[in-house]
């Protein structure tokens, strides 16, 4: 039977910051239609390697292809939602006029019923109206969510989507992932919440720039003979798989 083709493909992706390796010689293939993990602790590499995936940096070495393009690729930014760590939001604008705004860039027809679904989805209807810049930190990352899901892109990368989110709206984003994923929306979430991890079809284990091991949660616990997938991820970690 064959297998679809890759939506992401990394390889020996390497990235360098003069004397620091933010990635080194890493290999990955993601399926299309999966919530993929990228699992590790701050510094590990995931946002460096989300930002070559989305073609905001060039690795050292390496190659990466995104939606079957080689990157960086400007012709399918169309096609990727992109969350980053640092709320890409305009501060004096409201979060509606901010949904708003990026409706209207990536021509979405039923721009104004979108927004308000979005609005319902990340639980800022009662706020928005209000500028960005005067919401917390949890709320600017909600809005930052829904202007990178506004396009109904096929390919979804979240560096970090759910901190500072309280964990019943966590749990109403997972529940709007896995129906995205059932759509044939593929997702890259990056995360250092080992709960989370569970929630993903496969997970990457990210340490240093390397990736350690690859497999979903429970082949992670199955290889290490572990109880949980921080359990798994210290035993890879100690090279005591």
């Amino acid at each position: 039977m064959s297998h679809p083709a890759p939506i992401i493909e990394a390889r020996g992706l390497t990235k360098r910051f003069g004397g620091i390796v933010a990635l080194q010689d890493l290999n990955l293939a993601v399926a299309p239609g999966l919530t993929y993990g990228l699992l590790g602790p701050n510094g590990s590499g995931k946002t460096t390697l989300i930002r070559i995936l989305v073609g905001l940096l060039f690795p050292t070495s390496g190659r990466a292809w995104v939606l079957g393009r080689a990157m960086p690729d400007r012709s399918i930014a169309s096609q990727i939602g992109y969350m980053t760590q640092a709320e890409a939001l305009y501060q004096e604008l409201t979060v509606r006029e901010n949904l708003t705004f990026f409706a209207r860039i990536y021509g979405v027809a039923e721009g104004c019923s979108r927004v308000e679904a979005l609005l319902e989805l990340v639980d800022l209807r009662e706020r928005a109206d209000s500028p960005v810049h005067t919401l917390s930190g949890g709320m600017k990352r909600r809005a930052s969510l829904a202007c990178a899901l506004v396009h109904h892109p096929p390919l979804l990368l979240l560096d970090e989507p759910t901190v500072g989110i309280d964990p019943q709206l966590r749990a109403i984003f997972w529940e709007h992932f896995r129906s995205l994923n059932q759509e044939g929306v593929t997702i890259i979430i990056s995360t250092h919440v080992m709960d989370e991890a569970e929630r993903c079809h496969r997970l990457g284990l990210l340490l240093g720039g390397r990736l350690l091991a690859e497999g979903s949660a429970a082949e992670l616990k199955a290889r290490t003979g572990a109880a949980t997938v921080e359990e798994a991820f210290l035993r890879f970690e100690g090279g005591t798989p």
